[in-house]
């Protein structure tokens, strides 16, 4: 079968005053030529060559175009939000084409993109947590139907997406998407490897092996357990990774490439086919949950294409959470000593920053990476080799530039809350603090002299009382990795520093947290208790475009919740977050309804001010949920 011309992209990312920024995958090297236009005037239009495009050439039949250009004439005013129209052109047999052309479903109706360049932010969308095989549907899909009326309406698109984490689960893939993901590595010739250690020597045995489709759990790494009490009650080894769901944990580099190639784009299902269970060596469980995970991904794959769309209308920004590498990436010191002390756990990780970098991190700021950085992955693509492989994977564990800012009113500062992590001296099974001292300084650094900042942080900073004090007591008896105890209050160093920022007489007047990872959503009220200048604070968490908590455990630990931790409650005096008055908001029309259990699509529309004027959910299903202040919130009604 043909391999499409175009198998992913174009992807908007990186858009401000300085620079235009697209991600795209082709089959082959392209010649390409852009267009850039504001308000009819043409600011850019050339034939694109270093150091303006990158090619990295990933497989026999896979090219990654990134582009970053530098228009002349984009500067924008902080008062407003400029719009760029963008042409992508192709040159084929001597004729350069519109990619519209090649994928004439990529526009709303013929319209010309409106790119909106980092300015004045008026609105944005965020979201989490994008499982595939999930049994609902899929929140982007929603967010393109609403760009679409809105460009049939001729009203502004939203300023940005901003995805908060797990944009892929790369420790949790249903058996036909592990399937889909090698019949993709074969189709496009994607670069084999040899694996360090003792679990498996290389692709061509991980590919092969009857136990690489639900039986992964053999070739991951285990390790003596520490001591005489863990292994009566754990056995004699326990796994490196921790992930409950790690029956088709990716291994590969080339396995997490193609798992965002199959979840941003539909043309690479175009060389995929799927059977059913039953015509696979499997146990009857196995083959009945083969096919509920087939039809789930089939619902997810119908999507693709809105969601494409989507992408290439809107700049779009990420940030890594641990599914995006694996499940309870970094937890403790312990789990970091185990995971980066093994060869092959190591590699794995590494695998999964190759792609993570080349998928999502280049596009979010490319000037953080320089050509010393890039000429690593230069020599990777052209052998292939173990020893470039290995080097290139060094750096990336070793660089410390994830975080990323944006140049707009409110500035957005995008945190990285999973690679310098506050490590507990003197438990190293507790959980470590999300950010170190170096990484909080910097942050900081960030945020004084500003007005009003929206801070990004994967893991709300202000989550739910009560399932955080769950983690804490279940940390506390040694269950860090099973609690999923990773929330800022669980370490006191840690969230020491970060409320005395929240403190700091210079900081921000208006802070927006933006979060994902819970499975849920919802909206706090914040201000600092005995305080007559308070920041005013919203911890704004929407979670997950495409997966959902288990709905009667979510409403018992509201419930509770509620009861436990009520405004005048006095357990909030127990917490480590006593001095700060949090006060929950409920869905418009929902009197009690706090946490919101769908996929759905966060919106956050913002005044002149910098502070929030309208806190949304868009779901799934395209009903809007609008998350409205208590009459007894410490910040009281906001402006539009």
């Amino acid at each position: 079968m043909q391999v499409p011309f175009i198998l992913a992209g174009p992807i908007v990312r990186r858009v401000t005053p300085e620079v235009f920024t697209l991600w795209l995958v082709a089959r082959e090297a392209l010649q390409l030529r852009l267009c850039l236009k504001t308000a009819g005037q043409l600011v850019f239009d050339q034939v694109l060559e270093a150091p303006s495009l990158e090619r990295w050439q990933l497989g026999q039949r896979a090219w990654v175009h990134a582009i970053q250009v530098r228009p002349v004439g984009l500067a924008t005013k902080q008062q407003t939000t400029a719009l760029l129209n963008y042409q992508l052109l192709i040159q084929q047999e001597g004729t350069w084409v519109p990619i519209e052309q090649i994928l004439p479903d990529l526009s709303y109706d013929g319209a010309e993109p409106q790119i909106p360049v980092a300015g004045r932010l008026g609105e944005l969308l965020h979201g989490s947590c994008r499982k595939p095989h999930y049994p609902g549907p899929d929140a982007l899909v929603a967010a393109d139907q609403m760009l679409a009326e809105r460009y049939a309406q001729g009203q502004l698109p939203p300023d940005l997406l901003m995805m908060t984490g797990d944009q892929v689960y790369l420790d949790d893939l249903c058996g036909p998407m592990l399937l889909a993901v090698h019949q993709l590595i074969d189709a496009l010739g994607l670069p084999s490897e040899v694996f360090p250690g003792e679990c498996v020597a290389d692709t061509q045995e991980l590919y092969s092996d009857p136990d690489t489709l639900y039986g992964r759990q053999r070739f991951l790494p285990r390790l003596l357990s520490d001591n005489r009490y863990s292994r009566l009650f754990m056995g004699s080894s326990r796994p490196v990774f921790s992930s409950s769901y790690c029956d088709n944990h990716l291994i590969s580099f080339a396995e997490a490439f193609a798992l965002y190639l199959l979840s941003w784009s539909p043309a690479p299902w175009a060389l995929i086919t799927l059977p059913d269970g039953e015509d696979l060596s499997l146990s009857p469980d196995k083959q009945a949950l083969f096919n509920r995970e087939k039809a789930a991904l089939l619902g997810f794959i119908n999507g693709l294409g809105q969601v494409r769309r989507l992408m290439a209308h809107l700049p779009t920004y990420m940030i890594f959470d641990d599914h995006d590498v694996t499940d309870d990436w970094n937890l403790t010191a312990n789990w970091e000593a185990a995971a980066y002390g093994h060869p092959f756990s190591r590699r794995v990780i590494g695998n999964a920053l190759m792609a993570y970098f080349i998928c999502q991190g280049w596009g979010n700021d490319p000037s953080a990476f320089d050509s010393r950085f890039l000429a690593q992955l230069h020599d990777y693509c052209q052998t292939y080799s173990d020893e470039a492989q290995s080097v290139w994977i060094e750096t990336l564990m070793l660089f410390e530039g994830w975080q990323y800012s944006l140049p707009t009113s409110p500035k957005i500062v995008v945190l990285d809350t999973r690679t310098r992590r506050w490590h507990s001296d003197t438990h190293p099974n507790r959980p470590s603090g999300l950010m170190n001292w170096e990484a909080l300084t910097e942050m900081q650094q960030h945020l004084l002299h500003q007005e009003a900042v929206v801070l990004v942080s994967p893991a709300p900073i202000f989550g739910v009382k009560l399932v955080e004090v769950l983690q804490h007591l279940l940390a506390l008896l040694g269950q860090a990795l099973a609690a999923d105890a990773e929330n800022w209050m669980g370490h006191s160093d840690a969230v020491s520093t970060l409320l005395n920022i929240f403190r700091h007489q210079r900081t921000a007047k208006y802070f927006v947290i933006l979060s994902g990872d819970v499975h849920y959503s919802f909206a706090y009220d914040i201000v600092i208790r005995f305080r007559r200048n308070s920041p005013k604070i919203w911890q704004i968490t929407a979670s997950g475009f495409k997966n959902e908590f288990p709905a009667k455990l979510l409403k018992r630990l509201g419930l509770l919740n509620r009861i436990l931790f009520h405004r005048r409650s006095l357990l909030n005096w127990l917490t480590r977050r006593k001095r700060m008055l949090i006060e929950p908001r409920f869905v418009a029309g929902q009197p009690g309804h706090q946490l919101v259990n769908q996929t759905s699509i966060g919106r956050v529309c913002f005044n002149q001010l910098g502070a929030p004027s309208e806190i949304a959910l868009l779901t799934s299903q395209g009903k809007q949920l609008v998350f409205e202040p208590d009459q007894d919130s410490p910040i009281g009604p906001v402006p539009a």
